[in-house]
Protein backbone atom coordinates (compact mmCIF):
# COMPACT_ATOMS: atom_id res chain seq x y z
CA UNK A 1 0.00 0.00 0.00
CA UNK A 2 1.12 3.54 -0.77
CA UNK A 3 0.72 4.52 2.89
CA UNK A 4 3.77 2.38 3.70
CA UNK A 5 5.95 4.72 1.64
CA UNK A 6 5.40 7.52 4.16
CA UNK A 7 5.30 10.12 1.38
CA UNK A 8 3.34 12.69 3.36
CA UNK A 9 5.62 12.27 6.36
CA UNK A 10 8.69 12.81 4.18
CA UNK A 11 7.23 16.06 2.83
CA UNK A 12 6.37 17.17 6.35
CA UNK A 13 9.95 16.51 7.42
CA UNK A 14 11.18 18.71 4.58
CA UNK A 15 9.04 21.54 5.95
CA UNK A 16 11.23 21.54 9.06
CA UNK A 17 13.95 23.22 6.96
CA UNK A 18 11.66 26.20 6.32
CA UNK A 19 11.77 29.40 8.34
CA UNK A 20 11.03 28.90 12.05
CA UNK A 21 8.12 31.26 11.49
CA UNK A 22 6.66 29.27 8.56
CA UNK A 23 3.44 27.35 9.11
CA UNK A 24 4.07 23.59 9.28
CA UNK A 25 1.35 21.36 7.92
CA UNK A 26 1.79 18.74 10.63
CA UNK A 27 1.15 21.46 13.23
CA UNK A 28 -2.04 22.72 11.61
CA UNK A 29 -4.81 23.72 13.97
CA UNK A 30 -6.95 21.23 12.10
CA UNK A 31 -10.25 21.09 10.22
CA UNK A 32 -13.84 21.79 11.22
CA UNK A 33 -14.50 18.05 10.89
CA UNK A 34 -11.64 15.66 11.75
CA UNK A 35 -10.60 13.30 8.97
CA UNK A 36 -7.86 10.82 8.20
CA UNK A 37 -4.74 12.44 6.67
CA UNK A 38 -3.87 11.78 3.04
CA UNK A 39 -1.02 9.26 2.61
CA UNK A 40 0.58 11.36 -0.17
CA UNK A 41 -0.29 15.03 0.37
CA UNK A 42 0.14 17.33 3.35
CA UNK A 43 -2.94 19.00 4.81
CA UNK A 44 -2.24 22.24 2.90
CA UNK A 45 -1.60 20.43 -0.39
CA UNK A 46 -4.90 18.64 0.04
CA UNK A 47 -6.67 21.97 0.61
CA UNK A 48 -5.14 23.39 -2.57
CA UNK A 49 -6.45 20.45 -4.58
CA UNK A 50 -9.92 20.68 -3.09
CA UNK A 51 -10.13 24.35 -4.05
CA UNK A 52 -8.94 23.74 -7.62
CA UNK A 53 -11.52 20.97 -8.13
CA UNK A 54 -14.41 22.97 -6.67
CA UNK A 55 -17.30 24.33 -8.71
CA UNK A 56 -16.76 27.82 -7.33
CA UNK A 57 -13.19 27.83 -8.67
CA UNK A 58 -14.34 26.85 -12.17
CA UNK A 59 -16.93 29.63 -12.20
CA UNK A 60 -14.22 32.26 -11.68
CA UNK A 61 -13.36 32.05 -15.39
CA UNK A 62 -16.66 33.77 -16.21
CA UNK A 63 -16.63 36.38 -13.45
CA UNK A 64 -15.62 39.99 -14.05
CA UNK A 65 -12.47 41.44 -12.58
CA UNK A 66 -12.99 45.12 -13.46
CA UNK A 67 -14.53 45.54 -16.91
CA UNK A 68 -18.03 44.12 -17.35
CA UNK A 69 -18.53 42.02 -20.50
CA UNK A 70 -15.40 43.37 -22.24
CA UNK A 71 -15.03 43.00 -26.00
CA UNK A 72 -11.74 41.14 -26.20
CA UNK A 73 -10.05 37.89 -25.26
CA UNK A 74 -7.18 39.31 -23.24
CA UNK A 75 -8.96 41.07 -20.39
CA UNK A 76 -8.38 39.71 -16.92
CA UNK A 77 -11.09 37.53 -15.39
CA UNK A 78 -11.45 36.59 -11.76
CA UNK A 79 -9.78 33.26 -12.58
CA UNK A 80 -6.72 34.69 -14.33
CA UNK A 81 -6.41 37.20 -11.49
CA UNK A 82 -6.44 34.33 -9.00
CA UNK A 83 -3.70 32.51 -10.91
CA UNK A 84 -1.56 35.66 -11.02
CA UNK A 85 -1.99 36.13 -7.27
CA UNK A 86 -0.91 32.54 -6.71
CA UNK A 87 2.20 32.93 -8.89
CA UNK A 88 3.31 36.14 -7.16
CA UNK A 89 2.57 34.80 -3.68
CA UNK A 90 4.45 31.55 -4.29
CA UNK A 91 7.49 33.45 -5.55
CA UNK A 92 7.57 35.55 -2.39
CA UNK A 93 6.92 32.60 -0.08
CA UNK A 94 9.63 30.51 -1.70
CA UNK A 95 12.19 33.29 -1.42
CA UNK A 96 11.38 33.84 2.26
CA UNK A 97 11.41 30.12 3.17
CA UNK A 98 7.72 30.10 4.01
CA UNK A 99 5.22 27.32 3.32
CA UNK A 100 4.55 27.56 -0.39
CA UNK A 101 1.68 25.04 -0.30
CA UNK A 102 -0.25 27.03 2.30
CA UNK A 103 0.39 30.26 0.39
CA UNK A 104 -0.88 28.69 -2.81
CA UNK A 105 -4.05 27.32 -1.21
CA UNK A 106 -4.92 30.70 0.31
CA UNK A 107 -4.27 32.49 -2.97
CA UNK A 108 -6.38 30.10 -5.03
CA UNK A 109 -9.29 30.30 -2.60
CA UNK A 110 -9.34 33.98 -1.72
CA UNK A 111 -11.96 35.11 -4.28
CA UNK A 112 -14.27 32.07 -4.41
CA UNK A 113 -17.11 34.11 -2.91
CA UNK A 114 -16.87 37.08 -5.26
CA UNK A 115 -20.07 38.20 -6.94
CA UNK A 116 -20.73 38.53 -10.67
CA UNK A 117 -19.82 41.94 -12.11
CA UNK A 118 -16.84 42.45 -9.80
CA UNK A 119 -17.03 45.04 -7.04
CA UNK A 120 -20.17 46.56 -8.59
CA UNK A 121 -22.03 43.36 -7.75
CA UNK A 122 -20.51 43.29 -4.28
CA UNK A 123 -21.58 46.87 -3.57
CA UNK A 124 -25.18 46.21 -4.62
CA UNK A 125 -25.53 43.08 -2.50
CA UNK A 126 -23.98 44.92 0.41
CA UNK A 127 -26.72 47.54 0.17
CA UNK A 128 -29.58 45.10 -0.44
CA UNK A 129 -28.81 42.52 2.24
CA UNK A 130 -29.56 43.73 5.77
CA UNK A 131 -26.44 42.04 7.17
CA UNK A 132 -24.23 43.47 4.45
CA UNK A 133 -22.00 41.56 2.06
CA UNK A 134 -18.23 41.16 1.90
CA UNK A 135 -16.69 38.85 -0.64
CA UNK A 136 -13.96 37.62 1.71
CA UNK A 137 -16.58 36.46 4.21
CA UNK A 138 -18.57 34.87 1.38
CA UNK A 139 -15.43 33.06 0.22
CA UNK A 140 -15.18 31.50 3.66
CA UNK A 141 -18.86 30.57 3.51
CA UNK A 142 -18.26 28.90 0.14
CA UNK A 143 -15.48 26.65 1.43
CA UNK A 144 -17.15 25.98 4.79
CA UNK A 145 -20.69 25.31 3.64
CA UNK A 146 -21.78 25.94 0.07
CA UNK A 147 -19.46 23.65 -1.86
CA UNK A 148 -20.28 19.97 -2.30
CA UNK A 149 -24.03 20.50 -1.84
CA UNK A 150 -23.73 21.83 1.68
CA UNK A 151 -20.86 19.72 2.92
CA UNK A 152 -18.16 22.31 2.31
CA UNK A 153 -14.52 21.56 1.56
CA UNK A 154 -13.49 21.10 5.19
CA UNK A 155 -10.28 23.09 4.83
CA UNK A 156 -7.65 23.65 7.49
CA UNK A 157 -7.88 26.57 9.91
CA UNK A 158 -4.80 28.24 8.39
CA UNK A 159 -6.23 28.31 4.85
CA UNK A 160 -9.60 29.54 6.09
CA UNK A 161 -7.92 32.28 8.12
CA UNK A 162 -5.94 33.46 5.10
CA UNK A 163 -9.05 33.52 2.90
CA UNK A 164 -11.23 35.55 5.26
CA UNK A 165 -8.45 38.04 6.10
CA UNK A 166 -7.23 38.88 2.60
CA UNK A 167 -9.26 42.06 2.07
CA UNK A 168 -7.66 45.49 2.28
CA UNK A 169 -8.90 48.97 3.07
CA UNK A 170 -8.87 51.52 0.27
CA UNK A 171 -6.24 53.60 2.04
CA UNK A 172 -3.42 51.06 2.29
CA UNK A 173 -2.59 47.88 0.37
CA UNK A 174 -0.99 46.40 3.48
CA UNK A 175 -4.47 46.26 4.90
CA UNK A 176 -4.18 48.58 7.88
CA UNK A 177 -7.66 48.99 9.27
CA UNK A 178 -8.76 45.56 8.00
CA UNK A 179 -8.26 42.01 9.19
CA UNK A 180 -4.74 40.58 9.47
CA UNK A 181 -3.98 36.97 8.62
CA UNK A 182 -2.56 34.96 11.50
CA UNK A 183 0.11 33.30 9.36
CA UNK A 184 2.90 34.92 7.38
CA UNK A 185 1.69 32.91 4.41
CA UNK A 186 -1.71 34.59 4.69
CA UNK A 187 0.00 37.99 4.80
CA UNK A 188 1.90 37.10 1.63
CA UNK A 189 -1.34 36.16 -0.13
CA UNK A 190 -2.90 39.45 0.90
CA UNK A 191 -0.13 41.66 -0.47
CA UNK A 192 0.23 39.51 -3.61
CA UNK A 193 -3.47 40.12 -4.32
CA UNK A 194 -2.81 43.87 -4.39
CA UNK A 195 0.29 43.55 -6.58
CA UNK A 196 -1.63 41.45 -9.09
CA UNK A 197 -4.74 43.59 -9.45
CA UNK A 198 -2.96 46.96 -9.49
CA UNK A 199 -0.78 45.88 -12.37
CA UNK A 200 -3.23 43.90 -14.48
CA UNK A 201 -5.94 46.53 -13.99
CA UNK A 202 -3.54 49.10 -15.45
CA UNK A 203 -3.02 46.80 -18.43
CA UNK A 204 -6.78 46.33 -18.92
CA UNK A 205 -7.43 50.07 -18.63
CA UNK A 206 -4.81 50.78 -21.27
CA UNK A 207 -6.28 48.02 -23.46
CA UNK A 208 -9.73 49.60 -23.08
CA UNK A 209 -8.42 53.03 -24.04
CA UNK A 210 -9.33 54.61 -20.71
CA UNK A 211 -5.74 55.58 -19.90
CA UNK A 212 -2.30 55.43 -21.51
CA UNK A 213 1.03 54.56 -19.96
CA UNK A 214 1.88 58.26 -20.04
CA UNK A 215 -1.05 58.97 -17.69
CA UNK A 216 0.45 56.96 -14.82
CA UNK A 217 1.64 59.21 -11.96
CA UNK A 218 5.29 60.11 -12.50
CA UNK A 219 6.12 59.75 -8.82
CA UNK A 220 4.98 56.11 -8.86
CA UNK A 221 6.54 55.26 -12.21
CA UNK A 222 9.89 56.68 -11.14
CA UNK A 223 10.01 54.33 -8.17
CA UNK A 224 8.28 51.24 -9.56
CA UNK A 225 9.03 51.28 -13.27
CA UNK A 226 7.20 52.22 -16.42
CA UNK A 227 6.18 48.77 -17.64
CA UNK A 228 4.13 45.91 -16.18
CA UNK A 229 7.00 43.50 -15.57
CA UNK A 230 9.22 46.23 -14.12
CA UNK A 231 6.60 47.24 -11.58
CA UNK A 232 5.93 43.68 -10.45
CA UNK A 233 9.65 42.94 -10.17
CA UNK A 234 10.18 46.07 -8.09
CA UNK A 235 7.28 45.33 -5.76
CA UNK A 236 8.13 41.64 -5.29
CA UNK A 237 11.84 42.30 -4.81
CA UNK A 238 11.12 45.04 -2.28
CA UNK A 239 8.78 42.81 -0.27
CA UNK A 240 11.38 40.05 -0.13
CA UNK A 241 14.12 42.44 0.95
CA UNK A 242 11.98 44.35 3.46
CA UNK A 243 10.55 41.11 4.94
CA UNK A 244 13.83 39.17 5.03
CA UNK A 245 13.69 38.74 8.81
CA UNK A 246 10.87 36.21 8.35
CA UNK A 247 13.48 33.74 7.09
CA UNK A 248 14.78 33.41 10.64
CA UNK A 249 18.08 35.23 10.24
CA UNK A 250 19.03 37.93 12.77
CA UNK A 251 15.66 37.90 14.46
CA UNK A 252 14.94 40.62 17.00
CA UNK A 253 11.13 40.51 17.07
CA UNK A 254 8.30 38.64 15.40
CA UNK A 255 8.50 39.65 11.73
CA UNK A 256 5.73 40.62 9.32
CA UNK A 257 5.33 40.91 5.56
CA UNK A 258 5.53 44.38 4.08
CA UNK A 259 7.11 46.93 1.75
CA UNK A 260 9.65 49.65 2.30
CA UNK A 261 8.08 53.09 2.91
CA UNK A 262 9.13 54.41 -0.52
CA UNK A 263 7.72 51.49 -2.52
CA UNK A 264 4.59 51.31 -0.36
CA UNK A 265 3.87 54.99 -0.96
CA UNK A 266 4.36 54.61 -4.72
CA UNK A 267 2.15 51.52 -4.82
CA UNK A 268 -0.62 53.19 -2.83
CA UNK A 269 -0.40 56.22 -5.14
CA UNK A 270 -0.79 53.97 -8.16
CA UNK A 271 -3.80 52.30 -6.55
CA UNK A 272 -5.40 55.65 -5.77
CA UNK A 273 -4.84 56.65 -9.40
CA UNK A 274 -6.80 53.56 -10.48
CA UNK A 275 -9.71 54.50 -8.23
CA UNK A 276 -9.81 58.01 -9.67
CA UNK A 277 -9.24 57.21 -13.34
CA UNK A 278 -10.44 53.63 -13.86
CA UNK A 279 -12.66 52.14 -11.15
CA UNK A 280 -14.89 55.20 -10.80
CA UNK A 281 -14.75 56.38 -14.40
CA UNK A 282 -18.04 57.70 -15.78
CA UNK A 283 -17.60 56.13 -19.21
CA UNK A 284 -18.21 52.72 -17.64
CA UNK A 285 -21.29 53.85 -15.71
CA UNK A 286 -23.80 52.50 -18.24
CA UNK A 287 -22.43 48.97 -17.94
CA UNK A 288 -22.20 49.32 -14.17
CA UNK A 289 -25.81 50.47 -13.88
CA UNK A 290 -26.97 47.57 -16.03
CA UNK A 291 -25.14 45.21 -13.67
CA UNK A 292 -26.78 46.86 -10.66
CA UNK A 293 -30.21 46.45 -12.22
CA UNK A 294 -29.55 42.77 -12.86
CA UNK A 295 -28.55 42.13 -9.24
CA UNK A 296 -31.54 44.09 -7.92
CA UNK A 297 -33.95 42.19 -10.19
CA UNK A 298 -32.56 38.80 -9.18
CA UNK A 299 -32.57 39.70 -5.50
CA UNK A 300 -36.18 40.86 -5.57
CA UNK A 301 -37.41 37.94 -7.67
CA UNK A 302 -35.84 35.15 -5.63
CA UNK A 303 -36.83 36.69 -2.31
CA UNK A 304 -40.41 36.62 -3.60
CA UNK A 305 -40.05 33.14 -5.17
CA UNK A 306 -37.96 31.08 -2.78
CA UNK A 307 -39.29 27.91 -4.39
CA UNK A 308 -37.35 28.79 -7.56
CA UNK A 309 -34.00 28.58 -5.79
CA UNK A 310 -31.94 25.45 -6.55
CA UNK A 311 -32.40 22.82 -3.81
CA UNK A 312 -28.78 23.02 -2.65
CA UNK A 313 -29.20 26.70 -1.79
CA UNK A 314 -32.53 26.21 -0.03
CA UNK A 315 -30.82 23.79 2.35
CA UNK A 316 -27.81 25.97 3.24
CA UNK A 317 -29.49 28.52 5.51
CA UNK A 318 -32.56 29.00 7.66
CA UNK A 319 -32.73 32.63 6.55
CA UNK A 320 -34.49 33.36 3.27
CA UNK A 321 -32.37 36.38 2.31
CA UNK A 322 -29.12 34.55 3.01
CA UNK A 323 -30.13 31.79 0.61
CA UNK A 324 -30.74 34.37 -2.13
CA UNK A 325 -27.40 36.06 -1.44
CA UNK A 326 -25.62 32.71 -1.66
CA UNK A 327 -27.25 31.93 -5.00
CA UNK A 328 -26.60 35.33 -6.60
CA UNK A 329 -23.01 35.59 -5.32
CA UNK A 330 -22.21 32.26 -6.92
CA UNK A 331 -23.44 33.26 -10.38
CA UNK A 332 -21.17 34.05 -13.30
CA UNK A 333 -21.69 37.28 -15.22
CA UNK A 334 -23.22 35.49 -18.21
CA UNK A 335 -25.56 33.38 -16.10
CA UNK A 336 -26.80 36.40 -14.14
CA UNK A 337 -27.44 38.35 -17.36
CA UNK A 338 -29.18 35.42 -19.05
CA UNK A 339 -31.33 34.63 -16.04
CA UNK A 340 -32.39 38.24 -15.54
CA UNK A 341 -33.41 38.46 -19.21
CA UNK A 342 -35.47 35.27 -18.92
CA UNK A 343 -37.19 36.52 -15.78
CA UNK A 344 -37.92 39.91 -17.38
CA UNK A 345 -39.63 38.20 -20.31
CA UNK A 346 -41.83 36.02 -18.11
CA UNK A 347 -42.97 38.71 -15.68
Amino acid sequence: MISRLNIRQIIEEREESLSPYAAKSRLSRGRLKPEEPCPVRTAFQRDRDRIIHSKAFRRLKHKTQVFIAPQGDHYVTRLTHTLEVSQIARTIARALSLNEDLTEAISLGHDLGHTPFGHVGEEVLDKLYHRGFRHNEQSLRVVDLLEKDGQGLNLTWEVRDGIVNHSKSRADIQGKGSGKASTLEGQVGKIADAIAYINHDIGDAIRAGIITENDLPLSAVTVLGRFHSQRINTMVGDIIEHSWSVTGHNIEEYPTIGMSPQVLEATNNLREFLFDRVYNVRSAEDEAEKAREVIRLLYKYFNEHQDRLPPEYRACSDEAEQRVVDYIAGMTDQYALRLSEELSLTR
